[in-house]
């Protein structure tokens, strides 16, 4: 008896019929231009029918076939070198055929800079996304696609139905806002639990899983870009038999930052003090993570330098002021967004005010007065 093993090729038998009215022009396209395997034809007098397999997919080329002509997308890793260069190319039964990057370079939209604040009382809508996690959008804008920021919620507590699986970003940050949350990392040993106001930051492509969470869990997600490709990996398990803390991806480590044991020092804006995830050490100053609270009176006038300025208001309240724009009372779950060269000043904050910034670059300049 066969085995149900869909990792055997010579078991599988799944095949996508495409029609074709001329079978014998067809077979040169697909096994040449194409460069797939003819695995059957019949009947031998005149063929009607033809089984192609390559690139990870079976053909059933049929004479008088009902369905439509379909669109196949082949990617590899050298699509220059492949069809000749083409990238698009029509079978002679009507096949549309898309040639493209196995691994595609990561693209970096240029910021859109606007003005953003998204209160969580205005009832900006919750949806359902990956592994049942309710999302909540807080920058609907996406600053023409260079960032999302996500607060994540699961409901009921316990296990969650997550798969190994990678982001191609250029930066990931989770901060736990309560709750708390179990993963598991490539090389970062057993599984890590997140305490609210602790963080992670996710490397770009290094594998992990979520495990379980506890009741009423929240996160706070930053990814860069908007859009970007999640992927599973089927072989890998976790945990990883080594403990690599020094390994790097594309240039940036991964980061367990505990709130509680991370200190808070003089902010750069005065009035207010800040504890640093030092995310932006690990990064090599591709973003930068801080917790600020206030500290002595209201702070002056600023305005910043970096390319994407995002601020998440974690506990109490404050008014954002911003020239030319009217005030802004936050309360926790806001969210705000200052593009760069806008004067603002943060006034009126309650004791207990706590915000969590993310700038990219992690290092830039800030003017007061």
């Amino acid at each position: 008896m066969a085995k149900n093993n869909v990792d055997s090729a010579e078991e599988i038998r799944a095949e996508i019929r495409i029609p074709t009215d001329n079978l014998p022009k067809d077979i040169p396209f697909f096994t040449k231009t194409l460069k797939m395997r003819m695995d059957m034809i019949y009947p031998a007098d005149n063929p009607q029918v033809a089984v192609f397999s390559g690139h990870g997919i079976r053909l059933r080329i049929e004479n008088g076939a009902a369905e439509a002509p379909a669109t196949l997308c082949i990617r590899t890793d050298n699509p220059d070198d492949f069809a000749d260069g083409a990238r698009v190319l029509t079978a002679p039964n009507g096949t549309k055929v898309e040639i493209d990057d196995l691994n595609p370079p990561l693209v970096m939209p240029e910021t859109e800079h606007a003005f953003v604040v998204r209160r969580l009382k205005d009832q900006a809508p919750w949806v359902i996304g990956r592994a049942g996690m309710h999302y909540r959008d807080l920058i609907p804008t996406r600053l023409g696609g260079s960032i999302i920021a996500s607060h994540i919620r699961i409901p009921d507590g316990g296990p969650v139905p997550d798969m190994v699986h990678y982001h191609k970003v250029g930066f990931q940050l989770i901060f736990c806002l309560a709750g708390w949350v179990d993963v598991v990392y490539e090389d970062q040993g057993d599984k890590i639990r997140l305490h609210a106001g602790d963080c992670f930051i996710q490397p770009p492509e290094i594998r992990h899983r979520v495990l379980y969470a506890s009741e009423a869990i929240e996160v706070l997600e930053i990814g860069v870009p908007a859009e970007h490709v999640t992927e599973i990996d089927h072989d890998m398990e976790l945990p990883t038999p080594h403990f690599r803390p020094e390994r790097e991806w594309q240039g940036q480590r991964f980061v367990h930052n505990v709130g509680k044991d991370s200190p808070f020092k003089p902010f750069r804006i005065p009035g207010f003090d800040a504890r640093d995830t030092t995310i932006c050490e690990n990064t090599k100053e591709v973003a930068g993570v801080q917790v600020i609270r206030p500290a002595n009176g209201d702070a002056p006038w600023a305005k910043h330098h970096a390319d994407i300025h995002f601020t998440f208001v974690k506990t109490g309240s404050m008014v954002l002021e911003g020239e030319g724009k009217d005030p802004y009372t936050l309360e926790a779950g806001d969210a705000f967004v200052i593009p760069p060269g806008m004067e603002t000043r943060y006034s009126q904050s309650s004791g207990d005010l706590e915000l969590i910034e993310v700038s990219l670059p992690g290092a830039f300049k800030t003017e007061t007065r």
